[in-house]
């Protein structure tokens, strides 16, 4: 008798065991049967928005539920990614980034969770391209004239950010220190937040994505003084780059990744992670993100793999410089 119920019971594990596996192969296949919720750590109106929106409608659209975003800003994505560390690994709270989430690590500053170990990647979408800025009412046309400037006139310059310790923050703290200049940093809750100011004058410079500032570039709202990327940007071939203006090197880090949390099932974000590539490769993406962004598109350990070579190469910077990010 009790060989029987052994016997029983260990078929009875088998049985769960195997309901178990194909129930998990079974929720992977049929992904999504319910909404998505994609945490967007910033604010509204920024490229990363406009660029997001574009990838969420498309997987809506392949995937059959709705890609919702939901909009967290504030403290350097730290209260968005806060919420989404915590939230179910199950495919149904996913996360955007930008290049700011990078320097998480970095930040000495109580975040809640931890930038690697509670998040697993997902993908690398795209990188864009970007400006360095200015306002109008600023009496500089160019790197040259800039630099003189902010060094004639020591913290006069009202530097724009996306928020203390964020990507433009330490974009601005790399520009200083390179062209040994001062400004006053202004930090905003997104870098699209500082746009009216800009254009009024009350902030004074900001880098930030091509495809973000050219509309007011082109509308004369606000003057492009240098391409912040490594390369000359195809929609202003005229405009020389930082490095070939005096700042050797200088590059604003600028992509846009999806990120969930961890122990997510690897069969889901394989699923999703295909869904970008295939709506990477479409005509209508491709036309809708611009010449301002290059498709990447890149898999889960490819994209972990840059996001920390990016947080190495700014420890660099801040040992280097003596900066400390709080």
């Amino acid at each position: 008798m009790n060989l029987v119920f052994k016997v029983f019971k260990v078929a009875s594990y088998a049985t769960v065991l195997l309901a178990s596996s194909t129930a998990f192969s079974q929720g992977a296949d049929n992904y999504p049967t319910r909404p998505v919720t994609i945490v967007a750590p910033y604010a509204p109106g920024a490229g990363a928005e406009i660029e997001g929106r574009v990838w969420a409608n498309e997987l809506s659209k392949n995937l059959g539920q709705q890609f919702v975003m939901d909009f967290k800003p504030g403290a350097a994505q730290i209260l968005g990614l806060n919420y989404a560390a915590k939230q179910k690994p199950d495919g149904y709270t996913l996360a955007w980034i930008t290049s700011t989430y990078s320097l998480l690590p970095l930040m000495e500053r109580e975040k809640g969770f931890d930038t690697y170990k509670d998040f697993d990647p997902v993908t690398l979408m795209s990188k864009r391209s970007a400006l360095l800025v200015v306002s109008n009412s600023l009496p500089v046309k160019n790197m040259q004239e800039y630099i003189a400037y902010a060094k004639a006139n020591p913290g006069a310059v009202n530097f724009a950010t996306g928020g203390l310790g964020g990507i433009q923050h330490l974009t601005g703290l790399w520009l200083t220190s390179a062209t040994n200049t001062q400004v006053t940093y202004v930090h905003y809750k997104s870098i699209s937040a500082s746009y009216p100011d800009i254009m009024a004058g009350r902030a004074n410079m900001a880098p930030g994505t091509l495809t973000g500032w050219l509309p007011m570039v082109k509308a004369g709202k606000l003057r492009a003084i240098a391409t912040a990327s490594l390369q000359r940007n195809p929609l202003m071939p005229d405009l020389p780059t930082a490095t070939e203006q005096g700042v050797s090197g200088f590059e604003y880090s600028s992509w846009l990744g999806m990120i969930a949390p961890t122990k997510i099932p690897q069969p889901i974000v394989n699923k999703i992670h295909g869904e970008f590539v295939k709506i990477g490769k479409t005509p209508e993406v491709i036309a809708k993100l611009g010449e301002g962004t290059d498709i990447l598109t890149m898999g889960p350990a490819e994209f972990r793999k840059v996001a920390m070579g990016e947080t190495e190469r700014f420890r660099k910077l801040l040992i280097d410089n003596k900066i400390t990010i709080k």
